[in-house]
């Protein structure tokens, strides 16, 4: 099952990286797909954002700046540090034994020693859009598309397999519910822990 799979996997990694090649794909796709390394006008471009959430964006904008820091953080280190390592599945773009993992892979940006699944780009992606999605709902189709687009660069340029985007989508989402659900029980543990105070203060006026 797991062989059926894998060749699955590699049949799509093939069409997604060699038969849909074109050249907007060629600019676009391998400049979204590193825009983490974009210093330093992307990590200001960020910081502003999570400012502007701070200072103008009211009580909900607050909620989603603080939870975006440990969302990120939780997403990131499970991928990077816990599952990347456990799994550990070579990228396409490697090469081992001497052997290249795919036969004539469109290699667009630096392969990266790290592993193959999950995606970690697909992961944060998906873990923001999913907290965005849920405090703004009526953006949830921009947020996905944007998160979607990044998954898929991954594979684009030939870094990524389709299966290694889909579980980085998968999980990225887990973390995001895993997050707002651990807030939402936060918030009603303190509405508890506010409630009996209040109503011992109505009592002595």
């Amino acid at each position: 099952m797991l062989d059926f799979l894998v060749s699955i996997d590699k049949s799509l990694f093939r069409t997604l990286n060699q038969s849909v090649q074109n050249s907007l794909f060629d600019i676009i796709l391998p400049f979204l797909t590193n825009l983490d390394q974009q210093q330093p006008w992307i990590y200001l471009f960020v910081g502003m954002i999570w400012i502007g959430l701070v200072w103008r964006g009211g009580r909900k904008g607050r909620i989603v700046a603080f939870l975006l820091v440990p969302l990120i953080v939780l997403s990131d280190q499970l991928s990077s540090h816990l599952i990347k390592p456990l799994i550990g599945r070579a990228r396409p773009c490697h090469i081992t034994d001497g052997l290249p993992q795919v036969e004539y892979l469109r290699l667009l940006v630096d392969c990266g020693p790290g592993r193959s699944f999950p995606s970690s780009h697909a992961v944060n992606s998906f873990a923001a859009a999913g907290l965005f999605s849920y405090y703004y709902q009526r953006w949830f189709w921009a947020f996905v598309s944007f998160a979607s687009v990044v998954a898929y660069s991954r594979v684009y340029v030939g870094v990524h397999y389709p299966f290694d985007a889909l579980g980085g989508a998968a999980i990225g989402s887990g973390c995001a519910v895993v997050v707002i659900l651990g807030w939402r029980k936060l918030e009603g543990w303190m509405r508890m822990r506010r409630e009996p105070r209040e109503t011992e203060s109505d009592r002595l006026n």
